[in-house]
C-alpha cells in the first residue's frame, strides 16, 4: 500500500469517526457541537479524496473549495456544491463567541433544525467520497497486514 492510500484512508477513517461525534452531540443536544463535526466530517473526507490523489498536503478548511477542487476529479463531486457550502457557515461560529452578534453564545444559539441539516449534508458528502474512493482507489479495501 503506497503512503497516499495510507493517508487518504486515515483522512476518511476519521472523517467516518467525526460524522458518529456529530450524531452523538446531535442526539444530545449540543447542536453547536454538532454542526462543527459535521462540517470537519465532510472537510475530512474532501482531503481524503485529495491525498488518494496524490496530494502530499492540502491546506484550508472550506469544505465548498475542496469539494471544486475535488470536481476536477469527477463531476459527481458538482452535486456537493451546496451542501460544502451550507457546512462552510458552521467552520468558526459554532465555537467562538465572538463569531456571533453579541450578546449570542454559540451554545445557546444552534438548534435542532440546523444540526440535522448539517449532518444531512456531511452524509451527502461521506457518500459521494467513499463511492469515489470504492470506484477509482484502494484506499477502502481491507489491508493484508
Amino acid at each position: 500500500m503506497n503512503v497516499f492510500t495510507i493517508e487518504a484512508r486515515r483522512w476518511f477513517r476519521q472523517a467516518q469517526a467525526d460524522l458518529e461525534v456529530a450524531r452523538a452531540l446531535r442526539s444530545g443536544g449540543y447542536y453547536a457541537a454538532a454542526c462543527f463535526h459535521s462540517q470537519q466530517a465532510a472537510e475530512k473526507a474532501l482531503k481524503a479524496v485529495l491525498y488518494s490523489q496524490g496530494s502530499r498536503v492540502v491546506l484550508g478548511h472550506s469544505a465548498r473549495e475542496l469539494a471544486l477542487r475535488c470536481e476536477g476529479l469527477d463531476p459527481a463531486f458538482a452535486d456537493l456544491r451546496e451542501s460544502a457550502a451550507l457546512l462552510d457557515q458552521f467552520y468558526i461560529p459554532t465555537r467562538y463567541p465572538n463569531g456571533l452578534p453579541s450578546p449570542a453564545v454559540p451554545s445557546e444559539t444552534y438548534t435542532a433544525v440546523q444540526a440535522d441539516t448539517a449532518y444531512e449534508a456531511a452524509e451527502r458528502v461521506l457518500k459521494t467520497v467513499e463511492t469515489f474512493l470504492r470506484a477509482h482507489t484502494d484506499v477502502l479495501k481491507e489491508s493484508s497486514s
